[in-house]
């Protein structure tokens, strides 16, 4: 069974989406959900679904090995960024080469880096007379929204969309395709040398 590690900073609709996924395939488990907010509504959601939730602070994340040591322990054979809002660690993302992704409300290169994360994303699309905008899957580097980009789809946005219309069409994509990409990571399909 492939397990994996979720990172969350808020409600956690997304980490919800990928533990039940996962729970009624039974190919792959998601073992922890890390949030580095207490208040997060993830960790409840993780806890009802009889998901280990962590907290930790900044210290533990940057200034010691804690949260490393504990993903050490865990051997997580993937790590998946779901709405996690600080910038990851240098030294996770060594660790563990090709195996921490991200998915960001927007079809990057456009309205990524800092501060570029929810709401904000979806008012500058609207702001800016966008006509479309979408998801982008992503491997994790050390800068804000720059790994390799691994997956997109894109929806349309109509001239009289506002910023809540935007985030549900996102969020209806996030749902749609994000357990799919993980499980395609986890379980490559061979292509055939015929």
């Amino acid at each position: 069974m492939k397990r994996i590690i979720i990172f969350a900073s808020g409600s956690g609709t997304n980490a919800e989406n990928i533990i039940k996924y996962f729970q009624e395939r039974e190919i792959a488990e998601v073992t922890h959900v890390f949030s580095n907010n207490l208040r997060a509504k993830v960790l409840k959601r993780a806890h009802d679904l009889k998901v280990k939730a962590l907290h930790f602070d900044k210290e533990s994340l940057y200034d010691t090995n804690e949260v490393l040591n504990v993903l050490l322990d865990a051997k997580p054979d993937l790590i998946v960024l779901a709405g996690f809002l600080w910038i990851f660690p240098k030294k996770i993302i060594a660790a563990f080469p090709d195996k921490v992704i991200n998915i960001h409300p927007a079809l990057l290169p456009k309205y990524g880096g800092k501060g570029m994360y929810g709401r904000h994303v979806h008012e500058a699309i609207v702001k800016n007379n966008e006509k479309e905008s979408g998801i982008t899957i992503h491997y994790v580097s050390e800068h804000y929204d720059e790994g390799g980009i691994i997956f997109q789809a894109k929806t349309p946005i109509k001239d009289d969309d506002d910023a809540d219309d935007v985030a549900k069409a996102i969020h209806q994509l996030e749902y749609k395709h994000f357990p799919i990409v993980i499980e395609e990571l986890l379980f490559p399909v061979k292509k055939s040398t015929i």
